[in-house]
């Protein structure tokens, strides 16, 4: 009966969400405080948008998180990284509300999840439970803010999405009571030639721009002289009211002479096209710089659903003895716009600046699979992987590889092999592929060990080795002693660390029964909540082992007492 439920559902959706695109007062608050963001719908992220918005939580954990609207708990997923602890809730309305970064559930909901998580000793889980199994009502309590996950700090991640589609939506856009009378705020222009040839004020290259603030409160730039096809770009970020946080600018657009070459907004996009952020960003400039350029022109590239309007993929084609005014318009969903105009020149002047050639021995065509011998490494890129030809940089090493820079984007992965052929059996077993960061320290990348070769998916460029990790994490009692009584206790914890690949299992039992420990990576803790409420014995033997990412491990144990 399960999927008869679930196509009533999706029919139903389906005419709900095709009445209105964005209705109003539909929904009540996640939370009970004043609504301050940390974070806003379509941000820009490493390699991916932000798919919601981030609820400050006074820098609190435990506050009560509400159903929005009534419906039936479809999914719930607990994580190391990524959402932490995630509960997902679909309305009959054709939305599903999503809670992220949680510290724990509802009480119905918890004792279901921890149920599972028994049931499978695992801390981690993903569950899909049947429709109208756990119904909830607008209003009732079905979490409690936290800070699991891949948070950097006590908030609520909170999305919107379409239940038909699973396409996230700007939550701002169904009356979220956020105060905001601030304008976003323009920090950088960028010029960029685009064609053979072309310039901007005397250069082949990017060149930023000067601007000033007029007394309107707009902002006039430098007049530019150019020849060629080019195009612009700016850094920016938006503000709400009663935060400090540089949050991301919704709506941009950018028209030529009165007319629209470019216009994008962030009110939907899909999971699928999120990697492609980096084709709209100036990937090269944060590579190396850490700071994102929005582009206001379209390269090929770049598939991305977010456009509302585009001429010539606003790439202004600038011919000599004509001028042209650029204007630029960055807006935040409560209408508050920082708008900006550029005089352009049509003027071809001495060069200055030249664009120069990178070339390398190895030519990679991004829409054909690509292979290369490394020496005493392999790498193979599917099609794809790449968004443009380039010329590639490879350095070959029998243990230390060289592939290009992390000024160029990656949208697929690919396959890095290592020849371990020349290791003993032993050693093999202690080895890894590694990523060396700046400051030359080894990340550990998941390693298939098959015979005498070692395989890795990746997603990113850089410096890659084989590393060699000898030593056992460590485990060592947080909040108790030997042989202590724990009558008023209400978590046992212990902290658990490993100098190099990363721990890789855990595991924990009191008196040979499995318990279940929570981790928390950022603090390296692993906690036991005695409301659990294992077999009571007055005598408790904890055993707690734990192993790194290439199988070392060490082993703790200790007796306490508890009635």
């Amino acid at each position: 009966m399960r999927w008869q439920a679930l196509l009533f559902f999706l029919l139903t959706t389906a005419v709900s969400i095709s009445q209105e695109k964005y209705p109003k007062g539909i929904f009540q608050n996640p939370v009970d405080i004043p609504i301050v963001l940390s974070g806003t719908f379509g941000e820009l992220r490493s390699n991916h948008f932000h798919a919601g918005i981030d609820i400050k939580t006074q820098l609190r954990q435990g506050l009560p998180i509400y159903a929005i609207a009534e419906g039936t708990v479809t999914r719930i997923k607990i994580s190391h990284w990524g959402y932490g602890k995630a509960l997902y809730v679909a309305h009959p309305n054709g939305h599903t509300s999503v809670y992220a970064h949680l510290q724990k559930f509802g009480p119905e909901i918890e004792q279901y999840i921890k149920n599972v998580q028994y049931n499978k000793k695992s801390y981690e889980v993903e569950v899909f439970p049947d429709y109208g199994e756990l119904e909830v009502q607008q209003g009732e309590v079905i979490a409690f803010s936290g800070n699991s996950g891949s948070s950097a700090g006590p908030h609520l991640h909170f999305e919107i999405r379409n239940s038909v589609t699973e396409k996230p939506i700007n939550p701002l856009l169904y009356d979220v009571p956020v105060r905001d009378a601030t304008n976003p705020t323009l920090l950088r222009l960028y010029g960029y030639p685009l064609s053979e040839g072309a310039q901007i004020n005397q250069s082949e290259k990017r060149i930023q721009l000067s601007f000033s603030k007029q007394p309107d409160g707009s902002f006039l730039a430098d007049k530019v002289t150019a020849a060629g096809a080019i195009g612009f770009g700016f850094t920016g970020f938006d503000r709400q009211d009663m935060a400090a946080n540089k949050n991301g600018i919704y709506a941009v657009k950018q028209s030529v002479n009165g007319k629209v070459y470019s216009a994008y907004t962030f009110d939907s996009f899909s999971f699928g096209e999120s990697r492609y952020i980096n084709t709209l960003i100036d990937y090269p400039y944060y590579g190396q710089f850490q700071r994102r350029i929005q582009k206001l022109f379209k390269e090929d590239s770049n598939r991305l659903s977010i456009y509302k309007e585009l001429y010539n993929n606003g790439i202004i084609s600038v011919k000599e003895g004509l001028n042209y005014t650029v204007a630029v318009e960055i807006a935040d969903v409560a209408g508050n716009t920082t708008k900006l105009k550029i005089p352009v020149e049509g003027k071809r002047q001495e060069v200055k600046i030249s664009k120069e050639a990178d070339k390398t021995d190895f030519w990679l065509v991004a829409s054909k699979p690509n292979s290369f011998d490394l020496g005493g490494a392999k790498v193979y890129f599917p099609q794809n992987t790449f968004y443009d030809d380039f010329y590639i940089d490879l350095k070959k090493g029998s243990d230390t590889v060289v592939i290009h820079n992390k000024r160029t984007p990656v949208h697929r992965n690919f396959t890095l092999s290592f020849d371990v052929a020349k290791f003993s059996p032993a050693e093999r077993k202690q080895l890894f592929i590694a990523r060396l960061d700046d400051n030359g320290k080894p990340e550990h990348f998941k390693t298939y060990k098959r015979g005498t070769t070692f395989n890795a998916r990746i997603r990113n460029l850089g410096t890659f080795t084989l590393a060699k990790d000898t030593v056992a994490p460590e485990i060592r009692p947080k909040n108790f002693k030997p042989r202590q009584w724990l009558n008023n206790y209400r978590y046992l914890s212990l902290q658990i660390s490993d100098d190099l690949s990363g721990i890789g299992a855990y595991n924990a039992t009191i008196n040979g029964e499995w318990i279940l420990m929570e981790y928390e990576p950022k603090t390296r803790t692993i906690s036991y909540n005695f409301d659990d409420k294992i077999a009571e014995q007055t005598q408790c033997v904890l055993k707690v082992v734990v192993s790194d990412n290439v199988g070392n491990t060490t082993t703790f144990e200790e007796t306490f007492f508890r009635k």
